[in-house]
């Protein structure tokens, strides 16, 4: 191969996250509504009868399907279905920083406005209920955050004579922050949490 072509390959490469291909890809929505006493935060609760996460409290989203125009509108689309709501009771939507979860995930979360919230008819088949707490709440109370350690656990026939040290190869652990909110009787965790944290972060 000639150096013209390996240089013209890397000028038409667009770099992305090494290996995103095989990650799975979903889009969310922080609903921000107003109410008289102030701002509040939407939550879901996911339909009991859901195989995934049945009876978590989350955001509307989901997976981002190929038809989605971006990460935004899939974030829309997905709030639409879940909460059977207008397109243009959706407003103001900013991104925040996008998650790279551990299991294979791409999260992209979005903050928005949610206009007529008596307006919401929720999906039964996705959503349970839906409930707010004031903003005020999340900017006055610290998330509470416990560490979660992975071990390195090699397949049976992994090539240890290969590596330098061998079967004594110093793997690395690695670590995932949980972060909890309890408000009432509700416990806001996980993703969701991350992402409440990180929007709380921002504005404050």
């Amino acid at each position: 191969m000639e150096i013209q072509n390996v240089v013209s390959k890397l000028k038409a490469h667009t770099p992305t996250i090494l290996g995103s291909e095989s990650f799975s890809k979903y889009a969310v929505l922080l609903p921000l509504i107003q109410k008289e006493d102030g701002i509040h935060i939407l939550f879901e609760v996911r339909s009991l009868t859901l195989r995934r996460q049945p009876g978590e409290i989350c955001f509307p989203g989901g997976r981002i399907d190929p038809q989605d125009k971006n990460e935004k509108g899939a974030a829309i689309r997905e709030t639409i279905e879940e909460l059977g709501i207008d397109k243009g009771n959706i407003s103001e939507v900013y991104p925040v920083d996008y998650m790279i979860s551990p299991f294979g995930m791409i999260i992209y979360p979005y903050v928005g406005f949610i206009r007529c919230p008596e307006s919401i008819k929720t999906n039964p088949a996705e959503v349970g209920e839906v409930f707010t707490v004031p903003l005020s709440f999340f900017l006055n109370n610290e998330p509470k955050v416990y560490h979660i350690n992975f071990r390195a656990e090699p397949e049976e026939n992994f090539p240890f004579d290969l590596v330098a040290g061998g079967e004594n190869y110093n793997w690395q652990t690695r670590k995932m922050d949980e972060y909890f909110y309890l408000y009432e009787e509700r416990v806001i965790w996980g993703l969701t949490a991350r992402i409440l944290a990180h929007f709380v972060e921002i504005i404050k």
